[in-house]
């Protein structure tokens, strides 16, 4: 591994935090993934974070594996695969020293990352400000700024509004209509008409609100309440899109690669003087 030196422990393991780990990995850096005991998640086939529910997954070729302790995960970072630890405070950070941090848990807020956390830190969205909670902080809304990579200042607020594809956007996101668990009446990659039957929830059907495929699910261990994000229908009606990572994902995974390849040129060249 190229990196060894350069330890990254990427906060969250739901789909645009994959895409950093499997961009990072494929770069050569050692990593460790950390997750709550039951993610919450939609699009679950592109998620490492899966491994809580399945102990192991493999996606693009990169296998995530779930482990019980902070040294397993430390001696799996070495390897081509990736370790993901049920820590959701991170207290990881107390037994091991990451020189990166990244924060990809997306709750449009920052919930306890700060500055000291690593000597480089970075956080994905709304919510941070670099050189306030983080060194850099990763656009991550739909557009021109995509994956740009910010030094001043923070990202674009949230607008609680999914971004648009093909013409669609809040119809996108399937809403649980009443609390329970969901049960699922066909799998992640079914191609719908408006008005199939996607789940249930405590007796409630839950339906495709317009012809596309199935992108996400949440975990039927999940339990939820009226009007939790439960799934993802993508009008691009693409089955290979629901399983591979996405153009979004790629994109902040860039930014957040070159946010840490500049922090290690500029250290390189400060002991090189």
């Amino acid at each position: 591994m190229l990196f060894t030196d350069t330890l990254v422990l990427i906060k969250g393991a739901g789909d645009l935090a994959s895409g950093i780990a499997y961009r990072l990995k494929r770069a050569g850096f050692p990593l460790i993934m950390t997750e709550q005991p039951q993610p919450t998640f939609i699009r679950r086939a592109v998620s490492y974070g899966e491994a809580v529910y399945s102990r192991e997954v493999k996606i693009e070729g990169i296998t995530a594996r779930l482990v019980d302790t902070s040294a397993e995960a430390r001696q799996l970072s070495n390897t081509d695969m990736i370790p993901i630890l049920i820590d959701p405070e991170a207290k990881i950070l107390l037994t091991l020293s990451p020189v990166v941090l990244v924060d990809a848990i997306m709750l449009k807020k920052n919930n306890s990352t700060t500055l000291n956390d690593a000597p480089l830190v970075i956080g994905l969205g709304p919510g941070f400000e670099a050189e306030v909670n983080c060194h850099a902080v990763i656009e991550t809304k739909r557009g021109h700024w995509l994956g740009r990579v910010i030094y001043e200042g923070e990202a674009e607020p949230n607008t609680g509004q999914p971004g648009r594809i093909a013409g669609h956007t809040a119809g996108r996101v399937l809403r649980a209509s009443s609390e329970g668990h969901v049960i699922p009446v066909v799998q992640i990659g079914t191609l719908l008409n408006q008005g199939d039957l996607i789940a249930m929830i405590d007796n409630q059907p839950v339906e495709a609100s317009f012809a596309g495929v199935l992108r996400g699910l949440i975990h039927p261990d999940v339990w939820v309440k009226p009007g939790y994000k439960i799934g993802d229908l993508d009008p691009r009606n693409s089955i290979q899109h629901c399983f591979t990572i996405s153009d979004k994902s790629l994109a902040i995974s860039g930014g957040v690669l070159e946010a840490i390849l500049d922090y290690k040129v500029k250290n390189y060249e400060l002991n090189s003087s």
